[in-house]
C-alpha cells in the first residue's frame, strides 16, 4: 500500500483519516463496523469478511453464495444500532474498519481503537456517496490485496457515472421526470433531493419531487398521501415490497400519475438493495437499473441483463441465469422491452 512500511510480518499504513496504523501484512479476517462497509468488503474480498451487521433475511439471501450464507451477526454502529464490541472480538478480526458517509469522526475512531486494544482499526472515508466513492474503493483494494477487483469496481462505477451525467446534463429541468422515492409499508416516508439516501435520482437526470427539508442525521420524512398527490409523480421507487404489493390496488394512490401509468417500481433485494439501505457500494447497480427505470429511452443503448449479469459475476461472486437475471428485473416492475 501506499505510504506504507513493513517489519515482522506486519505493515504500518496511514489510514483515510491520517492516523498510522500498524495491521498484519496477511489480512485474513475483517469486520466493518457498518453496513456500508460491509458491504464493499464483501464485494472486493468476501473470503475474508468474518462477520455481518445485520443476518440476511429470506428475499436478501437468494443470491448469496452457500459459503457465504452463515457469517455470523456480529451488529455495529449504524443508524439507532449501538455495537457491542465483545461481540465483534469473538470473532476474531485481523482488522476492523471504521467507515462513515462522509468524513470519519477522528474521535469515534480512537474510540473504537482504545475499545478494541491490539486489534487494529482502520478508518475509512465516503462510502455512501456514489460520486466521491472511487477512493475508498481504491484503499479498500489495497488493503486487502484485492487491487484487480477494486480496480474493475471502480471502471464500472465511472462508466455509469459518466454516462448517466452525460444523460442528465442533456435535459432540460423543465422536461426532467417527477419521482418519488416511497418508504415504509405505507409508502409515506421518504428522503428529498440531495439526501445520500436518494442520490440515484439526481444522478440519472431525475427530478425528485419530495420538497422537504433534508434534516441533518434523519433518514426519512414523513408525508401525507395529500402531499404526494401534489407533487403527483410520474415515476414512484420503492425498497419496500409491501408497499409496492398493494399500491396499484389501493384507492389512495390511484389518480397518482405513476399509479395510474404502471410506473411504480421495486428495488431488487438480493444480496442488497440496489437503490437504497444501505447507502453504498450497492448502489452502483442502481445506476444503470435506476436509468432505465426513469428513462428507458434515452438509456436505450444499456443492455440491464448483461450489465447485472456482468455485475453480480464480478461483485456478487454470483453467476445469473437467463431465467434469474430476467426474473429480477421482472419483479422490479420492468417491461422486457426496456430491459
Amino acid at each position: 500500500m501506499p505510504n506504507s512500511t513493513s517489519t515482522n510480518g506486519n505493515l504500518t499504513i496511514i489510514d483515510m483519516v491520517g492516523r498510522t496504523v500498524t495491521i498484519p501484512m496477511n489480512i485474513q479476517r475483517v469486520v466493518a463496523t457498518s453496513p456500508p462497509m460491509t458491504t464493499m468488503v464483501y464485494m472486493l474480498a468476501p473470503e475474508k469478511l468474518v462477520g455481518l451487521n445485520f443476518a440476511w433475511n429470506n428475499e436478501e439471501i437468494e443470491y448469496v453464495p452457500n459459503e457465504y450464507r452463515n457469517l455470523p451477526v456480529v451488529g455495529g454502529w449504524f443508524g439507532r444500532q449501538d455495537g457491542n464490541y465483545e461481540e465483534i472480538i469473538s470473532v476474531f478480526p485481523d482488522i476492523v474498519i471504521e467507515g462513515a458517509m462522509g468524513n470519519v469522526d477522528l474521535n469515534s475512531v480512537n474510540l473504537r481503537q482504545e475499545k478494541f486494544g491490539s486489534i487494529p482499526v482502520i478508518g475509512a472515508t465516503d462510502n455512501s456517496d456514489l460520486t466521491k466513492m472511487a477512493p475508498t474503493i481504491e484503499f479498500i483494494g489495497k488493503l486487502l490485496d484485492s487491487e484487480d477487483k477494486s480496480n474493475k469496481l471502480v471502471d464500472f462505477l465511472n462508466k455509469y457515472l459518466n454516462k448517466a451525467n452525460d444523460v442528465s446534463n442533456s435535459i432540460p429541468d423543465s422536461e426532467k421526470k417527477r419521482v418519488y422515492y416511497a418508504e415504509g409499508p405505507e409508502g409515506l416516508q421518504t428522503d428529498p433531493k440531495g439526501s445520500l439516501h436518494a442520490q440515484l435520482i439526481d444522478i440519472v437526470g431525475g427530478n425528485n419531487i419530495a420538497d422537504v427539508p433534508l434534516e441533518e442525521g434523519v433518514g426519512q420524512v414523513e408525508v401525507s398521501i395529500e402531499q404526494v398527490m401534489a407533487w403527483n409523480p410520474e415515476v414512484i421507487i420503492t425498497t419496500d415490497s409491501n408497499f409496492y404489493k398493494k399500491v396499484y390496488s389501493d384507492s389512495k394512490w390511484a389518480n397518482i400519475d405513476a399509479v395510474k401509468n404502471k410506473q411504480v417500481y421495486l428495488s431488487p433485494t438480493s444480496p442488497f438493495k440496489w437503490f437504497d439501505r444501505p447507502p453504498g457500494a450497492n448502489m452502483i447497480i442502481g445506476i444503470p437499473w435506476t436509468a432505465k427505470v426513469i428513462y428507458p429511452d434515452k438509456y436505450s443503448d444499456i443492455n440491464l441483463k448483461e450489465v447485472v449479469k456482468e455485475f453480480y459475476r464480478d461483485f456478487y461472486h454470483y453467476d445469473l441465469t437467463d431465467e434469474e437475471v430476467t426474473a429480477i428485473l421482472k419483479n422490479s416492475g420492468l417491461k422486457e422491452e426496456n430491459m
